[in-house]
């Protein structure tokens, strides 16, 4: 294991919990959990109560220093926010984890507003990514409009009163035009996405240098294929009968077939982007948090500062 973290099981690590009280109520864990993922409420107590605290330390330590750069300058105190990351392959529940960073961390009294961004609204249109040839390279490094990201970080982190970030819909497989989502002075901003701690090819200035605080949500590829496929089968009998969604065509295929689809889409897609471009930002997080197949956290991983 690398020296550079520290390594917690799943009781060492749910001792810092401390005093934090449990917020959140089976309902609202309910409106967070992702298709086919089975968070508890133990694991909340156990897993993100610890992270919560451990991310409030953090914030007002943050705060603190820039009060104290403010008064130096003879500036009135700036509000900045606190930017955090969380990044891992498709399927593994890293929009889950940002979901329930979120709620845990807006019922804190010092922070309570956080905004949460999703990094799918800053991939190229359809029509872009047919037009540069890469429409089988959706979700990689090349897909994504980076500059257009670090503008959206540079602008939420020099203090900005209003910054967009474009929407998009997976129903449509696209991003949807005219709509956007406004970030204003949030105490915190948790930006997940596939690739958020790799820099665009050619670029001197990363999405990463923006971040405060990153998260990687870690498995076995062996696991996230069976989870990308079993929400693949579920998706089947759900959103992919809706007329109007990019992936209807896939809701007439037998069972035997979807299956065989999903194989395929993670081999040669999903799987190969998260071995040739996610897995290898895995060791830049601050904290990685390693998965057994059944989705709970075995293991946490806190890089030491």
């Amino acid at each position: 294991m690398n020296d550079r973290f520290l390594s917690f099981d799943h009781d060492t690590w749910a001792e810092l919990r401390s005093n934090t009280p449990l917020t959140l109520s089976e309902d609202d864990l309910a409106k967070l959990r992702g298709i086919n993922e089975r968070i508890s409420l133990d694991e909340v107590a156990t897993i993100f109560l610890p992270l919560s605290r451990l991310l409030n330390l953090y914030v007002s330590a943050s705060q603190g220093l820039s009060q104290v750069t403010d008064t130096f300058l003879g500036q009135p105190a700036a509000r900045v926010p606190y930017v955090i990351g969380v990044a891992g392959s498709v399927a593994v529940g890293k929009s889950t984890t940002s979901r329930v960073l979120q709620a845990l961390l807006s019922r804190w009294p010092d922070h309570p507003k956080v905004d949460l961004i999703t990094t799918d609204g800053f991939l190229y249109s359809n029509v872009e990514l047919e037009r540069r040839g890469i429409m089988d390279k959706k979700g990689f490094p090349e897909s994504y409009d980076t500059r257009r990201l670090v503008e959206f970080l540079a602008g939420v982190k020099s203090g900005a009163e209003r910054v967009e970030a474009p929407v998009y819909s997976h129903e449509r497989y696209d991003i949807l035009p005219g709509v956007s989502n406004v970030v204003a002075q949030p105490d915190i901003v948790i930006v997940e996405g596939l690739t958020v701690l790799q820099g665009g090819s050619g670029s001197s200035v990363f999405a990463s240098d923006f971040f405060d605080f990153s998260v990687y949500v870690d498995a076995d590829e062996r696991d996230i294929k069976d989870w990308y496929v079993s929400r693949f089968m579920t998706l089947r009998e759900t959103v992919f009968m809706d007329p109007d969604s990019y992936f209807h065509r896939y809701s007439r295929l037998s069972p035997e077939e979807a299956q065989a689809t999903a194989s395929e889409i993670w081999e040669t897609i999903n799987g190969v982007n998260l071995r040739e471009n996610i897995l290898p930002t895995r060791e830049r997080a601050h904290l990685i948090l390693e998965k057994d197949p059944d989705h709970s956290i075995r293991r946490v991983r806190l890089r030491k500062i």
